[in-house]
């Protein structure tokens, strides 16, 4: 056994240990006090401030100011909707069915953490853990291995003052690597992965119950009936946030004929730089080598990515973002796909039909189960779009990379891990929360017997069909 899984062994073990004594001692008052620590160790304005600007030192992601707000907003949203949850325990009699239910933890938990969100997601992973009962141990990127030991070096501390020991919350030693990883997701009870599709796959192999998330590529359809200015200003928003670091950030924007001159023109007025096919050629040379994605404009600010692309005097005061027109789909095709910078692909579609058989094909190559944005006031088009697009989730009228995983203005639950169903490769197909770290255990007993007759089931059948 090599020092690197022996290492591994260790940890979880030490985990086991923390878990039961964890549920052994456990109220659903006690978890919910744990949360809260966790919460507050990142969530407090000053640390928050610091561990931002250290994720984004480290990383070379996105952007600090945009880091403090998610970090905020993202674990004030999971408190709010784990508040007054019983995750744990006893949770009700159905006295007709004769069935009591209770809520166990799942055990240890291996979370694998993404670079783009080193912090936000480590914290919303731990907080569910916790909040249903279990243990966690955190696999960071290379990169992320600072800000996640400096976000410890708080929780820990947090935690000790409710008697809670720091083996209930780890993370897997620096430097990461794929043997340690592995070995994690073998020894662990659940896996949860976000992140790159390759440890996507690595944990649905490993063995062990995995929850995996499906690749962004979000496209989002403006018709003719939508409010054109609004759509623009919430695209730009979400496209810009966090330097585009989000799996749900818009990738492709598909505007109908009628209005797509007005959408330019709106995209324009909220600093999208609108650009020629040889200034598209030179953005994509530099951010794809073959097929690739390269670091040159991943998540940079706009300064960087005008800079790179010597777009600097072409594009006029206050771009905030690049816009590519396009007129083809394929998978040769390097705007079909996934970005993670500041810049989008546009297309124009012959009508609506047009634009959801568009929005179907870019997504059918890549981004799969993920999520559809609309623009519209015209809600049978979102409901066409539920039942005849390939998508978990179709986010009406507003920023799709803050509405995706839950807002405030929206009834989804707050998360940063999407489940893409089966269209993307995935065991879920909704956001990530904590109903995902329990097992339900229920108590069944004896009923009077509720056997139909033949009659009952087959009468309309046989009337129709015959016998």
């Amino acid at each position: 056994m090599t020092e690197e899984i022996a290492e591994i062994d260790t940890m979880v073990a030490r985990a086991r240990v923390a878990q039961e004594a964890y549920e052994s001692m456990g109220t659903q008052a006690l978890f919910d006090t744990a949360c809260q620590a966790v919460a507050w160790a990142l969530m407090e304005p000053q640390r928050n401030r610091e561990l931002a600007e250290l994720a984004v030192a480290e990383t070379g992601l996105g952007n600090a100011d945009d880091k403090f707000k998610k970090n905020h907003n993202k674990t004030l949203g999971l408190m709010r909707d784990l508040k007054g949850v019983t995750a744990f325990g006893h949770i009700g009699d159905d006295e007709a069915l004769g069935l009591s239910t209770y809520l166990r933890p799942k055990g240890v938990v291996a979370a694998i953490v993404p670079s783009t969100n080193p912090l936000a997601t480590p914290v919303n992973n731990t907080i569910n853990a916790l909040k249903t009962g279990n243990a966690i141990i955190l696999a960071p990127s290379p990169k992320g291995v600072k800000p996640l030991q400096a976000l410890l070096d708080q929780i820990h501390p947090a935690l000790a003052k409710l008697g809670l020991p720091d083996n209930l919350v780890q993370m897997v030693s620096a430097p990461p690597s794929k043997p340690k990883t592995e070995r994690l997701m073998q020894r662990a009870d659940l896996v949860i992965v976000t992140g790159s599709q390759s440890n996507v796959r690595a944990g649905y192999s490993s063995g062990t119950p995995a929850i995996g998330v499906g690749a962004g590529n979000v496209v989002t359809i403006i018709d003719e009936t939508a409010d054109i200015a609004a759509a623009a200003a919430k695209i730009a928003a979400s496209k810009t946030f966090d330097n585009a670091t989000s799996c749900s950030s818009e990738n492709a924007v598909i505007a109908v004929d009628a209005v797509y001159d007005a959408v330019v023109a709106a995209l324009a007025e909220e600093g999208g730089f609108c650009l020629d096919e040889d200034q598209t050629a030179r953005l994509e040379a530099l951010h794809w080598h073959g097929g690739k994605l390269t670091n040159v404009l991943l998540a940079k600010d706009i300064d960087v990515v005008l800079a790179e692309t010597g777009l600097g005097d072409a594009a006029p005061d206050g771009t905030r973002f690049l816009v590519a027109p396009q007129n083809e789909i394929g998978p040769d095709q390097l705007m079909t796909g996934e970005k993670m910078a500041r810049f989008l692909a546009l297309h124009r579609a012959a009508d609506f039909d047009d634009a959801m058989k568009k929005a179907v094909a870019i997504q059918t190559i890549q981004g799969a189960g993920h999520s559809l944005g609309l623009h519209s006031v015209d809600d049978s088009r979102a409901r066409r779009l539920a039942m005849e697009a390939r998508t978990c989730r179709v986010i009406v009228n507003q920023a799709h990379c803050f509405a995706t995983g839950g807002f405030f203005n929206n009834g989804l639950p707050f998360s940063l891990s999407m489940g893409c169903g089966s269209w993307g490769g995935n065991s879920i197909d909704g956001n990530l929360n904590w109903q995902h770290f329990v097992n339900k255990v229920v108590v069944a007993r004896t009923i009077a017997e509720r056997r139909p007759s033949l009659d009952e089931i087959f009468s309309d059948y046989w009337e129709s069909h015959g016998r």
